[in-house]
């Protein structure tokens, strides 16, 4: 955009997913249910890790730390969205505004950044058995924590500086149900050719980079899984496998379709952003923990020692 004379922004209005009343009904029960369910189930498998003792090993601390980035990831957005499907007034100031994009990209790089880890950790727990526990110790595994962690905070910090360094004046009107670096860039007063190269360039470190690392890795997994001579090894690791690629084909294929490939209409891009946003968040416990066998046990026996508790209550009452 040219440049003008117009006052600086100060505040944002978010046009959001539909501006039909019924189907703003609809979009708030639907947000809720996903919304809750996420929180549920990312805080069951934290407190399940906790309690259970069996739990206490390496895959379960890189979910630990997947579930915390889909926790905060989730919080970071839905409820405001929630709050703007009952409102008529959809406004965000600039500061929070900065602030909800800062959190996106901390909290959606480490998750990229943890997907990634943790393919690499199954990698070496099929491909290379006898070697896992000298090649994934603990202090290794803490270190690819960290660095997931520090890389999405280092993401975060260039995207958000590049996307807000732009002086935005006159139209305030952002065509997205949250604050997000495209199409808050269509509002600046300013050439944004710069910023848009940056960004895509960040794209590259923790979406493209990521994404290869874990295709690699489930190649070399599929390839190990088809030669074990055991018929059920081998359904249950390709039954593993296909849930967690369908996972990081919808999280990972979603938003490099925003933010790395040429632009579609604005309500496909807001739909899209859904996927990684909303939806993913809730599938990850779901897929990655709640399934597993492990998982289920320490839930029965959480389950097994509080309901005799429960039921001396209610006798005694």
């Amino acid at each position: 955009m040219r440049e003008t004379n117009q006052t600086q922004v100060t505040e944002f209005f978010l046009l959001g997913l539909s501006d039909n009343p019924h189907t703003q009904h609809l979009l708030f029960v639907l947000f809720l249910v996903v919304y809750l369910v996420t929180v549920l189930g990312n805080l069951l498998l934290m407190s399940l890790v906790q309690v259970d003792s069996l739990l206490h090993i390496l895959m379960y601390f890189f979910l630990c730390n997947l579930s915390l980035a889909d926790l905060c990831f989730s919080t970071n957005i839905v409820p405001q969205a929630l709050v703007h499907l009952l409102s008529r007034k959809k406004v965000i100031s600039f500061t929070r505004c900065a602030a909800q994009l800062l959190l996106f990209f901390i909290f959606g790089s480490a998750q990229c950044a943890l997907l990634a880890v943790m393919s690499y950790d199954r990698y070496v727990a099929i491909c290379n058995p006898l070697h896992y526990p000298s090649i994934m110790t603990w202090r290794m595994c803490g270190q690819l924590a960290a660095g997931s962690w520090t890389s999405g905070i280092l993401v975060s910090g260039v995207d958000t500086t590049f996307t807000f360094r732009l002086p935005y004046r006159g139209s305030n009107r952002v065509a997205h149900f949250f604050c997000e670096a495209p199409a808050l860039l269509i509002l600046a007063s300013t050439n944004t050719r710069i910023s848009e190269m940056v960004i895509f360039l960040m794209g590259v470190v923790i979406l493209l980079i990521p994404v290869s690392l874990i295709l690699v890795s489930y190649d070399h997994i599929v390839v190990t899984v088809v030669r074990m001579k055991s018929d059920e090894g081998r359904h249950k690791a390709f039954s593993t496998c296909g849930s967690h690629l369908m996972l990081v084909i919808l999280f990972y294929g979603s938003a490099i379709v925003t933010y790395m490939t040429p632009k579609f209409s604005k309500e496909q891009e807001k739909l899209v952003s859904v996927f990684y946003t909303i939806v993913t968040s809730m599938l990850n416990p779901l897929i990655y923990s709640l399934r597993n066998k492990d998982v289920k046990g320490a839930l029965r026996k959480v389950a097994t020692r509080n309901l005799p508790c429960r039921l001396g209550v209610f006798h005694g009452q």
